[in-house]
């Protein structure tokens, strides 16, 4: 016989299921609150998380960016993983993420990095240019960089600058990379290339090489082409000829800040020395930072006697290269007539 309840033990029974009921919401959304996605923060934000910051440290970094809402809530899981190692470095959030998503990301050491990739040929104010589209290294910044050239001294004690030097390639930057440190990343990428072409046995001669590598890189973007660039340059040096290197020019413009898009007679006659109209012999330094088929091209040349070279009329972008200035001239007329059609 079922045993009859009064009405106060129904109530208490009542009041009991509902304590737990509410026990059971409380401790849900509690736990949301501490372990839900959050963010605290607009579009973005940016934890730096140094070498030697203590788990309590690193938390309220969290806490005060808004990446997590609360960080005990950090510390809880941190706790339950006190052997996982916290990678130090920076760190971009973007969206609403959980605690333990944060903390995974730490712990993979997921750091924040943009990619920089300076094409061949660029010269230090291209690549000015091109940090001025990021949020990194300030253009400014890398132009005083760039003008010290104390990173190459002993391997080229004639250099002016660092142009050059700064090998075109893809490289990793942060908020916290100096133009100093990005200058000796790409100084660094130039030596171990240079190293691999066989460089050191032509060390004394590196101004002279990297100079002309500058130069093809300018000319020409045919890698066929380059060798015999190379050679032409190497020829009209040793006949004592000027080279007449229109890129030399227009650096020279660059570097008085009149380059105005296209070269000017005026721009012809500019007594800059690094414009070969005027100046015989090499400029005093590269006009970029060539890449590895024009160093190739300027360590060994082409076998050839040309002395001249001008664009082919077919807008390909090639080269007719010639050995006398009748070829020359002849090269040139037909240039002019496809330039009018």
């Amino acid at each position: 016989m079922a045993k009859h309840r009064t009405p106060l033990q129904r109530f208490l029974m009542f009041a009991a299921a509902l304590a737990i009921v509410a026990l059971i919401a409380v401790a849900f959304f509690a736990g949301y609150w501490y372990f839900g996605p959050y963010r605290g923060f607009g579009t973005e934000t940016f934890v730096e998380i140094e070498h030697g910051m203590s788990s309590r440290q690193i938390a309220s970094a969290l806490e005060r960016h808004g990446v997590v809402r609360s960080r005990w809530a950090f510390l809880f899981l941190r706790m339950l993983n006190s052997r996982a190692p916290l990678q130090a470095g920076e760190y971009r959030f973007g969206s609403a993420q959980t605690p333990w998503q944060v903390f995974q990301e730490i712990r993979k050491g997921e750091i924040f990095y943009e990619e920089l990739t300076i094409p061949e040929g660029s010269n230090i104010f291209d690549i000015a240019s091109i940090l001025e589209q990021g949020d990194t290294v300030k253009s400014a910044d890398f132009l005083k960089a760039a003008a010290d050239p104390s990173l190459i001294r002993e391997l080229d004690p004639l250099a002016p600058n660092l142009e050059g030097y700064l090998f075109p390639s893809t490289y990793r930057v942060t908020h916290h990379t100096t133009a100093q440190q990005l200058c000796q990343a790409m100084v660094s990428e130039f030596r171990k290339q240079w190293q691999a072409l066989g460089g050191e046995a032509h060390k004394s001669d590196i101004h002279r090489i990297v100079i002309v590598a500058s130069l093809v890189e300018k000319e020409t973007a045919i890698p066929q082409e380059r060798p015999l660039v190379a050679a032409v340059f190497y020829n009209r040096l040793s006949a004592n000829m000027p080279l007449q290197c229109d890129p030399t020019t227009v650096y020279a413009a660059l570097l008085e800040n009149h380059y105005r898009g296209a070269i000017y007679k005026s721009d012809l006659a500019s007594t800059n020395p690094y414009n070969t109209y005027t100046h015989a012999g090499l400029p005093p330094g590269p006009i970029a930072n060539p890449g590895l088929s024009s160093l190739k091209a300027a360590l060994q040349p082409a076998n050839v006697s040309y002395l001249y070279f001008v664009a082919k009329p077919d807008g390909s972008g090639a080269h007719q290269f010639s050995t006398t200035i009748e070829e020359h001239e002849k090269a040139v007329m037909e240039y002019r007539k496809g330039e009018r059609h």
